[in-house]
């Protein structure tokens, strides 16, 4: 292999490196959080998966299947396959509806708990959302 290709390779081999590394890096503070919430027997064996997306000065982002663009019981239905077609109030979607509050404030309770965090934003999961065949109107 000439000089020229030899070094050509190590450069491009360094930069994959790096974008390998800039793809799977986690900042400490977000797994940290990640991994308090996993620890929990009831956050983490609810069907949504509650994450840290980001922290900044004290405002961590989280994750969320519910928002004003994306209701609730649309999210039940994709969580409980069985709620699907039924009206938002019927009495099981109704308490589905409930149980997904109460684990969503737990899990912004276990968060808070961390010491770390002043208050938590949520933010709509839309990668979930796709991951489910939800495709979503782009806000203009």
């Amino acid at each position: 292999m000439d000089r020229f290709t030899r070094n050509y390779t190590i450069v491009l081999g360094l930069a994959g490196l790096a974008v390998l590394l800039w793809i799977f890096y986690e900042d400490p503070q977000i797994a940290a959080l990640n991994d308090l919430l996993g620890n929990d027997a009831q956050v983490s064996a609810y069907p949504y998966h509650f994450r840290v997306v980001d922290v900044r000065n004290g405002v961590v982002t989280m994750s969320s299947p519910r928002s004003s663009e994306f209701p609730a019981y649309r999210a039940l239905e994709l969580l409980y396959p069985r709620l699907a077609n039924r009206t938002p109030d019927d009495p099981e979607m109704l308490q589905a509806q409930q149980d997904l509050a109460e684990i969503q404030q737990r899990a912004k309770q276990i968060v808070m708990a961390s010491g770390e965090v002043k208050s938590v934003r949520w933010q709509l999961d839309h990668d979930w959302l796709n991951w489910h065949g939800v495709q979503l109107r782009p806000h203009y």
